[in-house]
């Protein structure tokens, strides 16, 4: 199924039905006055989050969508039938902002929450409710009112606890195929991954915890290169980065430095808050490095590294082999059982690992 995130829909809560100026006709009952009945509410437009739901591709096709009007009010002092309400199912974690000002209306990022987005038009009222001792036969009605009527801009957050961000085949989705069950494509060369990936992680029997693997990025992505900063935004939820660090590149000219220097400066032109996030440094690839060539091969990179980023914890890993996958994943589930939940709003603890801890491959 094609990962669609974003969709713009037109939207209408169903209008009232009108009310029926109507006069009492029945045999011997001379002068019945009048009888006529209100319009029926039209129906509201709720949006729900549903886990059975993965993307939003169905709302690329449909655009427009209206809840059903209320029935005009009958004879004999019948009130029109209330039209029926439209529920939009979306995927958990979908945001459900007005396409006009950007207005955030819900965030549905609970499986079965659901919002009031849209209400129905009142009914109008018959002519029952205009009859006085000096207005005995009266003639007049009221019509329906219009339905809410609005153009909404619908973006999917998935929904992880833990985010994979760093350069174009830098083994994200490899180590995400190592730790979890999720298999997103895995080649030899950049941008594989088109979209993102979620892997549930289960380190025993009751402590798990969720992955996100968006497309790599690159320098300028800030600024809209790449693919990378399309999806981002799935990592705003997130309570833990990891960044991965090719410490093997193929390109003789490459510098894992300035590499892992560049996502530092995206992340902070994208979004100040997301670059606040706690975040992990994991160097890997490491089997692709002779063992004599490993221990200066990091020791040269930390030394490097203290000088612009001396807080960040760090792991050296090799995702193919699955060495030191393990011990990471250990560390994460810890880390993650002492930081705050994404909606508790408290500011995340980035000592949660001590500065600077090397973990060698096991």
């Amino acid at each position: 199924m094609k990962f669609v995130d974003e969709a713009r829909i037109m939207v209408s809560a169903g209008d009232g039905g009108n009310g029926i100026a109507s006069f009492r006709r029945e045999k011997y009952v001379p002068q019945g006055g009048p009888d006529g009945g209100d319009g029926g509410h039209g129906g509201d437009v709720y949006c729900v989050a549903d886990r059975n739901v993965n993307t939003l591709i169905e709302y690329r096709f449909v655009q427009r969508y209206r809840a059903q009007r209320g029935e005009n009010g009958r004879s004999s002092d019948c009130h029109g039938k209330r039209g029926k309400d439209m529920t939009l199912r979306v995927p958990v974690g979908t945001m459900v902002l007005n396409a006009d000002g950007g207005d955030l209306l819900a965030d549905l990022d609970v499986d079965g929450k659901k919002a009031l987005i849209l209400r129905g038009g009142r009914g109008g009222l018959g002519n029952v409710h205009f009859k006085s001792s000096v207005n005995r036969t009266p003639r007049q009605c009221t019509r329906g009112d219009p339905g809410e009527q609005l153009e909404l801009r619908l973006e999917l957050r998935l929904l992880a606890d833990v985010g994979l961000l760093g350069m174009p085949n830098a083994g994200k989705s490899t180590f995400l195929r190592a730790v979890s069950a999720a298999r997103p494509r895995v080649a030899d060369y950049p941008f594989t991954t088109l979209q993102p990936h979620l892997g549930v992680v289960r380190v025993d029997e009751n402590r798990s915890f969720v992955i996100a693997d968006i497309p790599g990025l690159i320098d300028g992505a800030a600024s809209g290169a790449g693919l990378g900063t399309r999806f981002l935004k799935h990592l705003a939820r997130t309570r833990l980065l990891l960044h991965l660090v090719d410490l093997a590149p193929i390109d003789p000219d490459a510098d894992p430095v300035r590499d892992a220097q560049v996502i530092l400066r995206e992340l902070a032109a994208h979004d100040p808050e997301l670059a606040d996030k706690p975040r992990w440094l994991v160097l890997n690839k490491l089997d692709l490095l002779p063992e004599d060539e490993r221990a200066p091969r990091i020791a040269d990179f930390l030394a490097k590294w203290q000088a612009i980023d001396r807080a960040t914890p760090c792991f050296c890993i090799s995702a193919l082999s699955g060495d030191g996958c393990r011990q990471l994943t250990d560390a994460l589930v810890s880390a993650l059982a002492e930081l705050p939940t994404a909606a508790s709003g408290a500011q995340p603890d980035r000592s949660a690992v001590a500065p600077l801890a090397v973990q060698a491959v096991g």
